[in-house]
C-alpha cells in the first residue's frame, strides 16, 4: 500500500507538471524551458547520486562496465526529441489533452516491442483499438483533420515509447540514478544549444517563471523520479503501471482547475476510451484452459 501510494503522488506530480509547463511558456520559449528544467533536473540528483554512492559501493560486474555516458547520452538524445515535441506541442493543444496523448506510449510500448522480438497480447491489441477510437474522439476533427499541437504529442508518445525500450535494455547494465542525470544532462544540453538556436533567452524571462521552472525540475524530476525508483522495487510491475497512468487523469484534472480547460462531451468520451485502453493493455487477460479427461 504504501509503495502505491508513493507511485499515485508521482502521477499526480507528473500530471500537474503539464500545468507547469503551459504557465511557464507564458515568459519563455519551449526549448529555453526544457533546458533550465532538465540541467536543473540533473543537478537534484547529484545529492541523491553521492549519498547512496557512500551508502553502498556499486558492484563491479561486466553489465556495469557498459559506458554511463554512452547509455545517457542515447537516452538523452531521445528524450530531447521527445521533451521538445511534447513542449512544442503544448503552445497548441490543451494540457488534458496533452496529457492523455502522451499516455499513449504505455500501448506503443508493446507493439515497437514486436521489432525487438518481444511478445504482445491480445489485452494490448485490444487496449490499443480502444485508444485509438478514443483518439479520434479527441483529437480529430470534423473535417477528418488533427491539430498541430495533438498531432505533435502523438509522434512525442511514440518517442517516449522508445526512450522507454532504451531504457529498459540498458538500465541493467548502469546505475539507475547516474543514468537518468546523465540523460537530463545531455538533453537539458541539446535544449540549450536548441534555444540559442531558435529562441533569445533570457535572465529576466526565467525570474518571471521560476515557480512553474521549480515544479518542473525538482518536484517534477528530482522528487517524482526518486518516490517512483523506491516505490518500484516493492510495487509490482502491473499496478505501478496501472497506478502511473493516472498521470493523465491528473493531467486533466490540472487542466480544468487551474487554466480553465474544458472539453466537450466528445473529448471527455474520447478520454475515457484512451484511459481504459491503457489500462486494459497492462491487465493480463485471463487464460482459458479447456478441461481435459
Amino acid at each position: 500500500m504504501q509503495a502505491n501510494l508513493m507511485l499515485l503522488v508521482t502521477a499526480a506530480i507528473w500530471g500537474f507538471a503539464f500545468v507547469a509547463q503551459r504557465v511557464a511558456m507564458d515568459h519563455m520559449g519551449p526549448f529555453s524551458f526544457n533546458a533550465v528544467r532538465f540541467l536543473l533536473g540533473a543537478a537534484s540528483l547529484l545529492p541523491l547520486i553521492w549519498f547512496f554512492s557512500r551508502k553502498k559501493a556499486v558492484a563491479t560486474t561486466p553489465a556495469a562496465k557498459t559506458s554511463i555516458w554512452l547509455a545517457g547520452g542515447v537516452a538523452g538524445a531521445i528524450l530531447f526529441v521527445a521533451a521538445a515535441l511534447q513542449q512544442v506541442g503544448l503552445l497548441d493543444t490543451t494540457a488534458a489533452k496533452a496529457g492523455f496523448i502522451t499516455g499513449l506510449y504505455m500501448i506503443l510500448v508493446p507493439f515497437l516491442g514486436l521489432f525487438l522480438r518481444h511478445v504482445t497480447g491480445l489485452n494490448a491489441w485490444l487496449g490499443a483499438v480502444l485508444a485509438l477510437v478514443g483518439l479520434y474522439l479527441l483529437s480529430i476533427n470534423a473535417d477528418f483533420s488533427m491539430s498541430r499541437g495533438d498531432f505533435l504529442m502523438f509522434i512525442g508518445a511514440i518517442f517516449w515509447a522508445c526512450h522507454i525500450l532504451w531504457i529498459d535494455f540498458i538500465g541493467r547494465r548502469v546505475n539507475a540514478l547516474q543514468l537518468s542525470a546523465v540523460q537530463f544532462l545531455a538533453c537539458g544540453l541539446l535544449s540549450l544549444v536548441a534555444a540559442f538556436w531558435q529562441e533569445t533567452p533570457t535572465f529576466a524571462s526565467i525570474l518571471l517563471a521560476w515557480p512553474a521552472i521549480l515544479f518542473a525540475s525538482f518536484i517534477s524530476v528530482g522528487l517524482a523520479y526518486t518516490l517512483q525508483v523506491v516505490a518500484q522495487k516493492r510495487a509490482k510491475p502491473t499496478h505501478a503501471a496501472i497506478i502511473m497512468s493516472m498521470e493523465a487523469v491528473f493531467a486533466a484534472i490540472g487542466g480544468v482547475v487551474f487554466l480553465d480547460e474544458n472539453l466537450p462531451m466528445r473529448g471527455w468520451i474520447g478520454c475515457g476510451l484512451m484511459m481504459t485502453g491503457m489500462l486494459l493493455s497492462q491487465i493480463p487477460l485471463p487464460k482459458f484452459n479447456r478441461a481435459t479427461t
